[in-house]
């Protein structure tokens, strides 16, 4: 399996006495989904801004193959004075879109709709759209499910995992169900206390 991510002992904190991150290794591959779990302000999110290199680890090394991602807030993550389909096109081509446009119940019209007309589930499903549109061998996945039902969050880890056979997924989720039912490996970040650092990471666990 080719990998897709590996990071390798890197260190991470936002001061010099309290770190997010101590020698922390993953390796992703294509073909694989591993989720992340753990409480706000473990380092979660950070985790993707350090791969994604809008920030830089202290120590250690972080390669990755190309990436797209989808956050929590859907409206962030689209300008809201173009349509969806003009800010698709600036990024990738629409080749295949309509066969996932109909997997993910959303209609022709919604491309050609402003952002703040479509509700959050809608435009979440947009974001996945463009993600996956992309084509990309890393999918950074940031509670990609948080603004849909649970009929709708089950079809769409469904739709992205037929799809894993071209890609590495890494998952932050909050929902343990979730993690359990999709991913083939769960790292757990927690807080833990020590004398020189509050903060470290992280616990690596199997799915069962």
């Amino acid at each position: 399996m080719k990998s897709v991510l590996d990071i390798k002992n890197i260190s991470f904190g936002y001061t010099k006495d309290i770190f997010l991150f101590n020698e922390f290794s993953l390796s992703l591959n294509e073909g694989e989904i591993k989720a992340i779990v753990g409480p706000s302000g473990v380092g979660k999110s950070t985790l993707f801004e350090l791969i994604l290199g809008h920030r830089k680890p202290h120590v250690g090394s972080i390669r990755s193959m190309s990436i797209s991602q989808v956050f929590q807030d859907p409206y962030s993550s689209f300008h809201p004075t173009y349509t969806i389909r003009e800010q698709i096109n600036e990024v990738t081509s629409m080749e295949g879109y309509n066969v996932l446009l109909d997997q993910m119940g959303l209609e022709e019209s919604h491309l050609d709709t402003l952002p703040h007309k479509l509700s959050g589930g809608q435009l979440q499903r947009c974001s996945i759209l463009r993600a996956l549109l992309m084509k990309p061998k890393l999918l950074l996945l940031d509670e990609p499910t948080s603004a849909l039902d649970n009929l709708n969050q089950l079809d769409i880890m469904k739709l992205i995992i037929k799809h894993i056979k071209e890609m590495g997924v890494l998952l932050i989720t909050h929902d343990g169900d979730l993690a359990r039912w999709c991913a083939d490996e769960i790292i757990t970040l927690e807080n833990v206390e020590t004398d020189n650092s509050p903060i470290l990471p992280v616990t690596l666990s199997q799915k069962d």
